[in-house]
């Protein structure tokens, strides 16, 4: 069986590749991408295609369902994210299998047993109406938990300006300027965040809308975020606050909203 991994974030690209090759020997990785651009180039540019794709939502410049309105997919799709209860129900209304983050190995099983039966009929409108309307009912969090040396410490929300991955490592960035360490992924933290407060501007960031102080056009369309708060000069350089070009006409029809 040969299969496709759509992920954008990179440790669970390769947690996912590494579960793969234990358990499943007959399987064989024939790619791996992280942005819907990516993507469609290359169901494009092969012709035999996988038999299999698992494919993240919230990619690296926008959400996967894009890839469907550009390319005719006729591999079974599997998808998997981090988002809970409403998104599993539109799943199903569009008749497509998913995996929850963080992916057992029971799931997994199950998912990949079903591949070997024929692909069923992927209604992206129907999923897309499904998702828009949970979003609407969900209650995002107030809070998360972090971590500050031995102690948990609860953060809202409201007081953080940024997200950052470094090192293996998520990292929370307060408003005044404090920095923790989170251990939730990026994907799994944005999905429990008001998308109308926050915006993966890469796959390695999250920015809050009231800490943008200022946006700077770069050459190749990108953009570049400056915060109002400033990171603490002992933590080393700052982080790449850098919107890709993808993303930029959507960061900035946010940032407008």
């Amino acid at each position: 069986m040969r299969v496709l991994i759509i992920e954008d974030e990179i440790m669970a690209r390769r947690s996912l590749e590494r579960t793969l090759e234990a358990n499943f020997p007959d399987m064989e990785i024939v790619g791996e991408l992280g942005s819907v651009r990516e993507s469609v180039e290359w169901i494009k540019g092969h012709t035999d295609g996988a038999d299999t794709i698992f494919m993240d939502v919230e990619l690296s410049d926008g959400e996967c369902f894009e890839i469907f309105r550009q390319v005719e997919i006729r591999s079974h799709v599997v998808m998997t994210t981090a988002y809970d209860n409403y998104a599993v129900k539109a799943f199903e209304a569009g008749s497509v299998d998913y995996l929850l983050k963080p992916i057992e190995l029971s799931a997994l099983s199950r998912a990949v047993e079903r591949c070997g039966h024929p692909a069923a009929t992927f209604d992206v409108d129907k999923i897309l109406g499904a998702l828009t309307e949970g979003r609407k009912a969900k209650e995002y969090k107030e809070r998360l938990l972090v971590h500050l040396n031995d102690r948990i410490v609860p953060v809202k929300t409201a007081d953080i300006a940024f997200f950052f991955s470094e090192d293996k490592n998520n990292h929370v960035v307060t408003h005044e300027g404090s920095v923790y360490i989170v251990d939730a992924t990026l994907d799994t933290i944005m999905a429990g965040l008001d998308p109308e407060r926050f915006f993966k501007i890469s796959r390695s960031c999250v920015f809050a809308k009231d800490a943008v102080h200022s946006v700077t056009k770069l050459l190749g369309g990108r953009l570049r975020v400056s915060p109002k708060t400033a990171f603490p000069k002992n933590l080393g350089a700052a982080p790449d606050l850098t919107v890709s070009r993808s993303r930029s006409e959507d960061f900035l029809s946010w940032l407008e909203r």
